[in-house]
């Protein structure tokens, strides 16, 4: 069990640098000092002169405004994160707490955030709310994470991927046990969010998942799914989409990425079968070994 008095005295505190604010309505004057403490926000390839219009952009003013409104004050999000961090640190020792820099980025929803080991980039203008009127014309499985509350659980997601070892093989089963164990590392890391936020699912999606697990792992079986490495399976069920596809009626109520729910029920299974099991090993363990350990059984 995690010793949550140990991990909240930990002497973390985090605070955001914000670029966005030393960049946008400034004058060009600021773009050489910036571009000396920010090297890695300006592309070498780019000449001032593209900074300097991107400042007065009025589509990037609108961008920057809705992001001065939602975020004007960032201090519960900053203690919110130095509480992930807290717990990453707990079971990561070694890890580095990054400096935190928040940007805008043209409603990048495909690079919300980037981490590395001793930096963590947050792209503010993609948390504005799902309904923030912006989004106009984003599908709405995309829309719907676009919400500050997603932020922890999309940091989690990132120092997951940096910290397990990507699947060993090609097969479905390997590709939805390494979507499992990051799910799981959200619940070692972030203990006080729901399951629904954690995998960013509405809470009308995580009912439909919790009550029909039994039927979805029955149809992998008897298409004998787990061990096909063609791509198309990841897409179906793996990947972001607006529903996972089974190519049945009940398609359009599941939500997708089903088979990253599946695969985090198995590895939860395996940690309340071999509760022993140090992170590091579990993270390193192989798919079929995992599995076979798991005894997982659909629990309706």
């Amino acid at each position: 069990m995690q010793n949550e008095t140990e991990i909240e005295s930990m002497p973390i505190e985090i605070e955001f640098d914000r670029f966005d604010l030393k960049f946008y309505n400034q004058e060009a004057e600021v773009i050489p000092e910036l571009k000396q403490n920010y090297p890695y926000l300006f592309p070498k390839q780019f000449s001032d002169s593209v900074w300097i219009a991107r400042q007065k952009d009025s589509l990037q003013l609108i961008l920057q405004e809705a992001v001065s409104e939602v975020f004007d004050d960032t201090t519960p999000l900053e203690r919110e994160i130095s509480h992930l961090f807290k717990h990453i640190k707990y079971h990561f020792s070694k890890v580095e707490v990054p400096h935190v820099v928040t940007l805008t980025n043209n409603v990048d929803y495909q690079i919300k955030i980037v981490y590395s080991d001793s930096l963590l980039l947050i792209s503010l203008d993609t948390f504005l709310g799902a309904d923030h009127p912006l989004y106009e014309g984003i599908p709405n499985y995309i829309r719907k994470e676009l919400d500050q509350k997603f932020i922890l659980s999309q940091i989690a997601e990132k120092f997951a991927a940096f910290v397990i070892p990507p699947a060993e093989d090609r097969t479905f089963l390997a590709q939805m046990l390494y979507e499992g164990k990051k799910m799981y590392l959200h619940d070692l890391l972030l203990p006080h969010q729901s399951d629904a936020i954690k995998i960013a699912y509405t809470q009308a999606e995580l009912n439909w998942v919790e009550e029909n697990e039994l039927y979805v792992w029955q149809y992998f079986i008897e298409r004998q799914v787990l061990y096909k490495t063609e791509f198309e399976w990841v897409q179906r069920f793996l990947e972001p989409a607006p529903f996972s596809k089974f190519y049945l009626q009940l398609d359009n109520e599941s939500p997708g990425r089903i088979g990253r729910w599946i695969g985090w029920q198995i590895v939860r299974s395996y940690m309340e079968q071999n509760p022993e099991t140090p992170l590091e090993e579990l993270l390193k363990m192989p798919a079929q070994r995992l599995f076979n350990l798991s005894k997982y059984k659909p629990k309706r």
